[in-house]
């Protein structure tokens, strides 16, 4: 039986965000509650509008961050997990 997965240690964080869509349109401001080294939580008005793929950055300049897949949604949260 393989042995079970280990969730990576989280920071909390609660700090102001980017979501940009679309190759850097559409900058939606959200609350990273929690990050890891492989994903975050995050919160916004709108998590059930999210798309599949998004990039994640702690200023509005598109060009940094990270892209993301959302992985769930929850009422105003969700989580992402951290592509390349």
């Amino acid at each position: 039986m393989p042995a079970p997965k280990k969730r990576e240690a989280r920071k909390l964080l609660g700090q102001s965000a980017w979501i940009t869509l679309d190759g850097g349109f559409a900058a939606r401001h959200c609350v990273v509650q929690d990050i890891s080294s492989s994903g975050a939580r995050i919160r916004l008005e709108e998590a059930d509008a999210l798309p599949a793929v998004l990039r994640l950055a702690f200023s509005r300049d598109a060009r940094t961050g990270h892209k993301c897949q959302v992985v769930w949604r929850r009422g105003k949260s969700a989580g992402v997990k951290f592509v390349r």
